[in-house]
């Protein structure tokens, strides 16, 4: 591009360039992540994706977005960017999961005031890294450049994942009734939820990014910016052969939000407290905060990143399974009929 064409719009702050060069250095990343179906490369107006739906009887896309809020700005502090977009696929994805659909492609948006090329590909890496793990492609996405928009060094991110899923086999709810059991997924510590309070406590609490947290041999910067888990692998073995009632994804909200959204008004989550391990990370942050495990439980996700609801039959055969995959699993409750404005989850803590 001749530099004269886009001088003014350099001088106003916005550098053509290097949206061309993060572009050109991102390519092999995006060429990493493709799956069956892909029908483009990127860099045009939009992408192309063919989805095999032989077999289903009744093909239904599943769709959900995301960010991952605050935690960008720890990134910043502790200046380490490689994790993030893992994260930011890990959110919308395992909304998707929940319904019991395949990831197929998932679509990035990254904003910032002034364009760190470096930075970029970086957060981009982990993007690319996050839907391999997933299983589905990186299939286009956006890179905007606002001067004066965020102070120097900010950036945002959004995420979009589309995903595919035969209609008998959505899971929704709708079948969960009294008697079934509850199994908790562990998480990696505290996802990307309730980083305003996170930052808040830590900056008030005196301690270094490389300070070790209590209870563990690693340090604050590793620990609060460990990834969100991305559950397909889970997902997947246990739909390929077991049926399932209902998916929860603890995100916003906590327990308490998240769990009530595939419960129908006649039932209740009965959880038991100490059915689960918490990573060290949470104690310090309740005693640092002032914090009650109910305060706390409304917050985060307190160890439990995805919960899985079936018949007690199958939820005998799910945890071996989950053993076998090295990923940790609890039975933490079962669900309960509801008595009048009883909330819908209850946690006991004897």
């Amino acid at each position: 591009m001749s530099f004269s064409r886009s001088a003014a719009y350099t001088s106003a702050g916005v550098d053509i360039r290097a949206g061309n060069e993060l572009a050109s250095r991102i390519k092999t990343l995006v060429a990493s992540t493709q799956t069956h179906g892909v029908l483009s490369d990127i860099g045009g107006f939009g992408g192309l994706f063919r989805p095999d739906v032989s077999g289903m009887q009744s093909p239904v896309l599943v769709a959900g977005t995301d960010g991952i809020g605050t935690k960008l700005k720890m990134a910043s502090m502790f200046n380490r960017h490689d994790t993030v977009g893992i994260d930011l696929v890990a959110m919308s994805v395992n909304n998707c999961l929940v319904l019991g659909a395949k990831p197929l492609f998932f679509l990035d948006y990254f904003s910032c005031g002034e364009l760190n090329v470096d930075l970029a590909a970086t957060v981009v890496g982990g993007i690319a890294e996050g839907c391999k793990m997933s299983g589905c492609t990186l299939l286009s996405g956006e890179t905007a450049e606002m001067p004066g928009m965020y102070a120097n060094g900010d950036y945002d991110l959004a995420g979009f994942c589309v995903g595919l899923v035969d209609g008998p086999n959505i899971v929704d709810g709708s079948t969960i009734s009294v008697g079934d059991v509850i199994i908790g997924l562990a998480s990696s510590g505290l996802h990307s939820n309730g980083y305003s309070l996170v930052r808040k406590i830590y900056e008030e609490s005196g301690v270094k990014a490389d300070d070790i947290v209590p209870g563990t041999d690693r340090t604050f910067a590793d620990v609060l910016l460990t990834p969100t888990v991305i559950y397909a692998d889970q997902v997947k073995s246990i739909m390929r052969d077991l049926p399932l009632k209902g998916m929860v994804h603890i995100t916003g909200g906590g327990f308490y939000d998240s769990i009530p959204r595939v419960l129908s008004p006649s039932v209740c989550a009965s959880i038991r407290f100490s059915g689960w391990e918490r990573p060290a990370i949470f104690e310090w942050l309740k005693q640092q905060g002032k914090l009650s495990w109910p305060e706390m439980l409304q917050i985060f996700n307190c160890g439990i990143g995805y919960i899985m609801i079936t018949d007690r039959a199958t939820a005998d055969e799910m945890l071996p399974r989950f053993k076998s995959m090295n990923t940790e699993a609890w039975e933490i409750g079962t669900i309960v009929r509801r008595k009048d404005n009883q909330e819908q989850v209850e946690i006991s803590f004897d």
